[in-house]
């Protein structure tokens, strides 16, 4: 996927007349993705080890979808040093954080949506 796919899932989403899944990203939407990018967003960069820990992936699960937010220019990688031990960090970039706000921002609306209906009672048998 393409980072104009992801800004072109983003403007079909919320606020523009569709229904609140059509803002979700595939890209960002997946479990794991999701949660590589919101610890991302929360420091300046991280540790590819602690997110390994923090998100329960195993090493080769967790690189492949390093790969595919890199791919999607979601975030950077770089490698380097701590001492004499190599670390491999990630950052979120300004498009990733971009992404992550739509995204986040149509799962509130799906989640308003669904209070919304949810609360008014319907009887049962009535279809959209």
């Amino acid at each position: 996927m393409s980072s104009a796919d992801g800004a072109n899932e983003a403007a079909t989403g919320p606020g523009n007349g569709g229904h609140p899944t059509n803002g979700l990203s595939d890209t960002v939407h997946q479990r794991n993705r999701l949660g590589i990018l919101t610890i991302a967003a929360e420091a300046e960069r991280v540790e590819v080890a602690y997110l390994r820990d923090a998100l329960e992936l195993t090493a080769g699960n967790l690189s492949r979808h390093l790969a595919v937010l890199e791919e999607a220019d979601l975030i950077q990688i770089e490698r380097g040093y701590h001492g004499r031990r190599p670390k491999t960090w990630i950052r979120i970039t300004q498009q990733g954080q971009t992404a992550l706000t739509a995204e986040i921002n149509a799962l509130r609306e799906l989640l308003q949506r669904h209070n919304r209906l949810g609360s008014a009672s319907r009887p049962n048998g009535h279809e959209r």
